[in-house]
């Protein structure tokens, strides 16, 4: 939370995290996400890297699967959830 913290000082115009949340309590992991949204709403870009997809499709507007170095995938959080092969395929849900 210090690193994003000190990332913010700069003002920047988008702010790239990484597993931002991993190893973090349930709580605090819930607040990181609620601030993103809320810098999200005032017009910061945020690319985060993450492997809990919950967060991240309620949070972001965009996503993206990279596999193998590539660009597998891209599109919305519905779009992504209504496509039940690709939720198969990564997910195995």
């Amino acid at each position: 939370m210090l690193a994003i913290g000190r990332a913010l000082l700069t003002n920047p115009r988008l702010l790239i995290l990484d597993a931002a949340t991993e190893g973090l309590a349930p709580v605090v992991r819930e607040e990181i996400w609620s601030a993103l949204d809320t810098l999200k709403q005032t017009g910061l870009a945020v690319l985060c890297i993450d492997k809990n997809l919950e967060p991240l499709l309620a949070t972001a507007d965009h996503h993206a699967i990279v596999e193998k170095g590539r660009v597998a995938w891209t599109g919305s959080s519905q779009a992504f959830l209504d496509d039940e092969p690709r939720l198969l395929q990564y997910l195995g849900v």
